[in-house]
């Protein structure tokens, strides 16, 4: 695209037809992840899998956002967004651009997926397509593993209406009493304690001319539904109709008025497993009017909040048969490689739970010293790199101390072990655990509570703030001086994710670093206004204007007779002062490149306002989660990482930090990871001034060009001319 400057003081950048309405945003990426389940390109069980993160999504997406629109609209909430609608405008465009993708998907699984299943042995069938002997079998099933767990509740004057909890599957129930003639209605509930869909034993397995069926299985709900008989004896069921409700499920601390952070949220996240307001209710279509109408009634919901289903509720289950053993129906299997500069690292291992034990290889440290080191994953290993950076200080007599932040780790996490050991071994360490990590809440009030009582220093982060930055400080003492290492990272300290998400790490020695992560580790654990630091951009402190300066710094090159040129890869674009920024540099001639996974509240391609922005989204195999900025300078490059995206509350409301990557042959290669995404013509997707994405198609299978194998490939080489 050519460079153009435009008048830039006749267009009033604010106007709300510059900018595309962030709910919405959402809502286009989560059909592009839609889009992998209806891509026949896409293997077989990781289609079921797409769809199953489509509904996961969406369930988290009316939790929290939707029921936040809720409760603006009860509160009289009027105030604009930045694209000039108000909650209740919003509300009703979700409902309007996400009726028709819902029917995609349920369309997409009951008459393209099943029958795909069918095809490879794979039989999820209606209970009433079964013969007599599966029925049977299953009849028995009920009776010795379903019945006991069920309970059933009526609905009558003495029984008023039952809580249904939050994500909850349920069956609406009306039966009749044959003495008096008179129906009753009874709520029955899915329980979630037991598998969604039985599965028949294999010499049950058999359909029609299918004697190979590799499984066959029935919707547990179709099985209670089926054997009703034993919950109402002496009733006559009359019909059933499954229903699921979702309730606002968001935390609200007053921080300042907690005086045990961790004891408030614990009994938030009480409430939560409650339930707060329903702010959706999925039903099937089969069911009538008035018991629609009831369930409406019951749970205080309205018409825009009800979503008709044709075929099964809840798809997230169908993450289900990811488990069955057909590989050629999935992803091609990936084990990350070492990173090359870090191959001859010793390993510290556990054997037969005898203690660490250390396997002959070279320090980490000192292959530090020798020059900073980028990891790339799950293109390299996190065992081999972050795992062995934490163990490895942890059991290092000269190391004296180890700092790092914990945003979500996993519940077996080797992080935490080895951070438990560290203090065990008399060093000094020091966890910053956030607490307000959304839906991970739970799970680190556990490894809080565990580390506290290793002795190890925790820490629940700043009022008002959500500590979202991923650094770790280790202070190790060399001969007479003490030297300071640091990883900043853009990832979660999390081995599982760090398998599914692709991120970036940074391992470094240099003094300025360490020197801005001691600073930033006691803003974050003690008592501090620190206003500057030397290398490190740290929201909430001076990210936003160094961000704005560099954009702009960019303008100046293009109004001064030079060229400028942006890159950025982030999850999400919404901040409206970063957004009319790169307006302004686009005005002035910047070209430039966003590769944003996510939410972009930025419209691309208009005349005189963001002719030289383009933005693409690249939906793939693993979820695109690093950062990465890219600014041209006038030839004197500079490319940062870290954990922020251009949003408002990374920018304004956690505490973030990005990192300049200062060894020129790192920053040539993350410049080379952005020219990778930026050619991608198999998972990229071109978002178009009207707020539509665009999937790039190859010519022919020879010019496909996903950046994902191309990264696995490069991964693969790089280790092999290491050895």
């Amino acid at each position: 695209m050519a460079q153009t400057k435009a008048k830039e003081t006749n267009i009033n950048i604010k106007d709300p037809q510059y900018y595309i309405n962030r709910e919405l945003s959402w809502l286009e990426f989560n059909y592009r992840v839609l889009n992998e389940a209806l891509d026949s390109r896409t293997p077989l069980l990781e289609r079921l899998k797409f769809a199953a993160i489509f509904s996961s999504n969406l369930d988290e997406f009316f939790m929290v956002r939707v029921a936040g629109l809720k409760q603006q609209v009860e509160a009289g909430v009027t105030k604009l967004t930045a694209d000039g609608r108000t909650p209740l405008e919003q509300l009703i465009a979700i409902s309007d651009r996400l009726r028709p993708l819902v029917k995609e998907q349920d369309h997409l699984f009951e008459y393209t997926l099943r029958n795909l299943l069918i095809n490879q042995g794979i039989y999820l069938i209606n209970y009433v397509d079964l013969d007599q002997e599966q029925r049977t079998y299953l009849h028995q099933y009920f009776d010795d593993n379903i019945f006991p767990v069920l309970t059933p509740l009526a609905v009558d004057p003495s029984h008023p209406f039952p809580y249904i909890s939050n994500l909850s599957l349920n069956l609406g129930v009306v039966v009749r009493d044959p003495d008096t003639n008179e129906e009753h209605f009874a709520r029955v509930k899915v329980p979630g304690v037991l598998p969604r869909f039985v599965a028949l034993p294999s010499e049950l397995r058999h359909q029609e001319d299918d004697q190979t069926a590799i499984w066959t299985g029935v919707p547990l709900e179709q099985v209670i539904a089926h054997n009703l008989e034993a919950l109402f004896p002496g009733m006559i069921v009359q019909e059933c109709h499954p229903f699921r409700v979702t309730r606002n499920a968001d935390l609200s601390v007053e921080e300042d008025e907690a005086d045990d952070l961790l004891l408030a949220i614990e009994q938030e996240l009480r409430k939560r497993h409650i339930g707060k307001s329903a702010v959706r209710l999925e039903i099937h279509t089969s069911t009538p009017e008035p018991i629609r109408n009831q369930l409406i009634e019951d749970l205080n919901v309205e018409e825009i909040d009800v979503y008709d289903i044709e075929g099964l509720l809840g798809l997230k289950d169908l993450f289900y048969f990811m488990s069955l053993p057909c590989p050629d129906l999935k992803d091609e299997p990936w084990s990350a490689v070492i990173p090359p500069a870090l191959q001859s690292v010793k390993k510290i291992v556990d054997d037969n739970d005898e203690g660490k034990v250390q396997r002959q290889g070279e320090d980490i440290f000192s292959i530090i010293r020798q020059g900073d080191i980028l990891v790339h994953h799950p293109y390299h290993t996190f065992s081999s790199s972050v795992q062995q950076f934490i163990t490895q200080a942890a059991y290092d007599p000269d190391v004296l101390t180890i700092k790092m932040t914990l945003y979500r780790t996993s519940g077996d996490s080797p992080i935490v072990s080895a951070l438990i050991a560290a203090a065990a071994n008399g060093k000094q360490v020091a966890a910053l655990v956030e607490l307000k990590a959304r839906f991970d809440e739970e799970n680190n009030i556990i490894w809080a509570r565990r580390l506290e009582q290793s002795g190890v220093h925790v820490v629940y982060g700043l009022v008002g703030l959500k500590t979202h930055t991923k650094i770790i400080l280790i202070v190790r003492r060399e001969g007479k001086q003490i030297r300071r290492y640091v990883h900043i990272g853009t990832g979660n300290y999390n081995p599982k994710t760090a398998k599914l998400y692709t991120d970036l790490g940074l391992f470094s020695c240099r003094e300025e670093l360490g020197e801005d992560l001691t600073d930033l580790f006691n803003f974050l654990t003690g008592y501090s206004r620190q206003k500057s630091y030397r290398k490190l951009l740290v929201a909430p402190v001076n990210m936003r204007d160094r961000m704005v300066s560099m954009i702009n710094r960019e303008a100046e090159h293009c109004r001064n007779g030079g060229s400028g040129r942006i890159v950025a890869k982030m999850n999400s674009l919404v901040d409206p002062q970063i957004i009319e920024t790169l307006y302004q540099a686009s005005q002035a001639g910047v070209k430039i490149d966003l590769i944003i996974r996510g939410i972009c509240c930025l419209r691309p391609g208009i005349e005189g306002v963001s002719d030289n922005i383009n933005v693409i989204s690249i939906v793939g195999r693993f979820l695109e989660h690093s950062r990465i900025f890219y600014f041209h300078n006038g030839g004197e490059e500079q490319v940062y990482i870290g954990s922020a995206d251009w949003m408002t509350r990374n920018l304004s409301r956690r505490v973030e930090a990005v990192t300049p990557v200062e060894d020129v042959n790192i920053a040539q290669e993350l410049q080379e990871i952005l020219g990778v995404m930026l050619s991608d013509n198999r998972q990229a997707w071109e978002l178009q001034t009207d707020g539509s994405y665009i999937q790039r198609q190859p010519q022919n299978k020879n010019h496909e060009q996903s950046s994902q194998k191309t990264f696995r490939e490069m991964a693969l080489q790089s280790a092999k001319d290491a050895i």
